[in-house]
């Protein structure tokens, strides 16, 4: 390899793409009065909350672009695609309302908006609105991912995440958005938009096998295969980047007026692997010398280039797959840490992109107590686990210093004191279902980041992790494994949203929509539980296969034993699959007396249905949490390359007992919908 190239595998050389810019445009107006118009001004009241929001986060990314830094514009523009996913039906009825104002995006070319084709304009367009978001968050992934420092792992990793999420954004654009765009400039037509998911695909495969380079985590022999392979697709992929542009005329001149050096940079790089990868092909192994599994851990770019603490740290939130629940309900009404809200006067609450959490809400999810619930045998099989009290911001620090230094324990004493704090939140006895749920989803995130470190064999007093049976508390389980400590969480999180399945109202079509998503949540948990507990942590009986498997099945009749509504809405996800035909159905006489309507003038309907749809596209495509460290609304934070609590976010309030929220149940409230 010549040192001319091996400056193109130099990491410091990366495209990134500016944003498009855009004219303001006032939303807030022209929607409500549409609301209230076609709706009611009752409806209108209970929408305008998002209405703002929307209005707020369009002009912050005018406005207020060049003070926000690159995760701030990140996280607003989510906040604002997520909003205008939920409007989104109402554009459908301004197009053909006349008495009403037409909004008019303008949209600018990226790459050049002062050519003669360098702007978009179209009246109450939401695709191109839509195209053109999609198209600034896979811009400024780039930019995060190009503004990393990619001398270090961490760095690397980083950015490798940034660039596989920017060519994800891309890739819908390519194959969802962009084709419904009438007036498209040519940033977002189809090849444009192919050819940047394949530039941000190809740069991300390129510093993952950078770190591969680096590898020896397996023999010679499977090495050079694993590279060889590594060269090919790196290869194929620019070598399709590039032969988009330069075939193309008019993408060629549009490339030529931004940079003409990206021309260049491309062929460079398509002859650079090609001539790898040719060399490499001797070193492909015939399929019958070729394991069957290559392993069975998820790559991470850290593992084998961990220089520093903070990295070691990343390395256990990259390493662990923690999987998101996809009920989107049970958020919108429990988590105080989900900036959407339905509140208990039928509000649909979207608080402010750059506000932090918690948000305080006065939402009730709980129709009756536990015990006078017809379904509460169930909770037999899964009571909470009790824990005894541990300072584990203590242990962890001396065990830093001991193994590192005095300024590596400061430089990460943040976050082993709001591990300390959260451990400690958890065990207390007066705190609410949903604020201990967001409580130990927040713990076990914090767990995975100290699970590298383990088992603490340098430390003169390892923290010792005691747990009692949760069917029989006269028996414990004491030990310093993690995953002890992390399985027991889980199961209190499945136990936790079991409760909450069975204290709602399953004779309305919201409390039983609440509690089916409950029980999906609880079955979440577990099938985490059993990568923590089986041949791992060896605790009580409530934490075995068998077990576990015996509350799989009860949750599964749960489900079957639930009563439910008629009225089935278009975003209840529990209404297919194999039980949906299996369910007993109500009669509408037995149902209580509530006004909900599920047809088409549902605005409140129409919003959640645009808001899940937002929810589960973003979810498959920012499949990065460490880019959420960078996050201001993140719990804890990546900072001068430390890991430090994030001070801004305040403790939530405890002062409410098991089962009291403020104001009155969640089928109150629902029913007004």
């Amino acid at each position: 390899m010549s040192n001319e190239y091996r400056q193109l595998l130099n990491p410091e050389t990366v495209l990134s793409i500016p944003l498009k810019k855009t004219d303001p445009v006032e939303l807030y107006l022209p929607l409500r009065k549409l609301v209230a118009s076609k709706y009611s001004e009752s409806d209108a009241q209970k929408v305008e909350s998002v209405l703002e929001t929307l209005n707020k986060c369009r002009r912050d990314m005018v406005e207020r672009r060049g003070d926000l830094s690159l995760p701030m514009q990140r996280d607003c523009l989510i906040h604002y695609f997520k909003c205008l996913c939920m409007v989104e039906p109402l554009f459908t009825s301004l197009s053909y309302d006349a008495d009403t104002d037409p909004i008019i995006f303008v949209w600018y070319d990226a790459f050049n908006p002062e050519h003669e084709d360098g702007v978009s304009s179209e009246r109450n367009a939401i695709q191109l609105e839509k195209a053109a978001v999609v198209f600034n968050l896979g811009a400024i992934c780039s930019q995060i991912a190009a503004s990393c420092d990619r001398t270090t792992a961490l760095g690397r990793h980083l950015s490798m995440e940034a660039f596989k999420v920017a060519a994800n954004f891309f890739f819908k654009l390519w194959k969802a958005l962009a084709k419904d765009v009438v007036s498209a400039t040519l940033d977002l037509t189809l090849l444009f938009a192919e050819f940047l998911h394949l530039l941000f695909s190809a740069q991300a495969s390129e510093l993952e096998l950078q770190q591969q380079l680096n590898n020896n985590d397996a023999s010679y022999a499977l090495q050079q295969h694993r590279c060889a392979l590594s060269f090919i697709s790196v290869y194929e992929l620019y070598h399709r980047a590039y032969e988009l542009i330069p075939t193309d005329s008019a993408a060629r001149k549009h490339v030529y007026s931004f940079d003409q050096t990206w021309v260049t940079h491309l062929y460079q790089k398509v002859t650079f692997f090609q001539e790898e990868a040719r060399q490499r092909e001797s070193s492909i192994l015939p399929e019958s010398e070729q394991p069957d599994v290559f392993s069975s851990v998820i790559s991470c770019a850290l593992d084998h280039d961990a220089e520093c603490v903070t990295e070691i740290l990343v390395k256990g939130i990259c390493r662990r797959l923690i999987l998101k629940p996809q009920q989107i309900y049970v958020d919108l009404i429990l988590s105080e840490y989900n900036p959407f809200k339905i509140l208990k006067d039928g509000k649909l609450v979207a608080y402010p992109w750059d506000m932090s959490p918690p948000y305080q809400t006065n939402s009730a999810i709980l129709s009756s107590s536990l015990s006078s619930s017809p379904l509460s045998h169930i909770l037999a099989f899964l009571p909470l686990k009790k824990s005894e009290p541990l300072n584990l911001c203590e242990s962890l620090r001396s065990y830093f210093v001991l193994k590192y230094s005095e300024n590596v324990a400061k430089r990460v004493e943040g976050l082993f004191e709001k591990l300390h704090k959260l451990r400690n939140e958890m065990l207390c006895d007066d705190l609410s279902l949903p604020l201990r749920r967001d409580c130990l989803i927040r713990y076990f995130r914090c767990l995975c980041m100290i699970e590298p470190f383990f088992p603490l064999n340098a430390s003169p007093n390892p923290p010792i992790f005691v747990w009692y049976n949760a069917i029989n508390p006269q028996q414990d389980s004491s030990q310093p494994n993690i995953h002890l400590e992390k399985a027991s969480v889980l199961f209190n999180l499945a136990a936790l949203c079991t409760h909450i399945a069975v204290s709602c109202d399953l004779t309305t079509i919201h409390g039983h929509r609440l509690a089916m998503d409950a029980l999906n949540d609880a079955l979440h948990w577990l099938s985490l539980l059993r990568f923590e507990s089986y041949n791992k942590a060896c605790g009580t009986i409530d934490l075995s296969e068998q077990y576990t498997r015996m509350i799989k099945n009860g949750i599964a009749s749960l489900k079957l034993k639930f009563p439910h509504p008629q009225s089935v809405t278009p975003y209840d996800r529990s209404r297919s699959g194999p039980l949906a035909e299996r369910r007993p159905q109500y009669h509408k006489s037995k149902m209580k007396t509530c006004h909900v309507e599920t047809g088409p003038s549902d605005v409140i309907r129409q919003f959640l249905l645009g808001y899940s749809k937002a929810h589960s596209m973003l979810q498959m495509v920012c499949e990065a949490p460490c880019l959420d460290l960078l996050s201001e609304v993140s719990p804890v934070k990546i900072k001068d390359g430390n890991l430090v609590a994030n001070a801004t976010l305040e403790a939530p309030n405890l002062a409410m007992g098991e089962h009291e929220l403020a104001g009155d149940t969640a089928v109150t409230f629902l029913n007004k919908l």
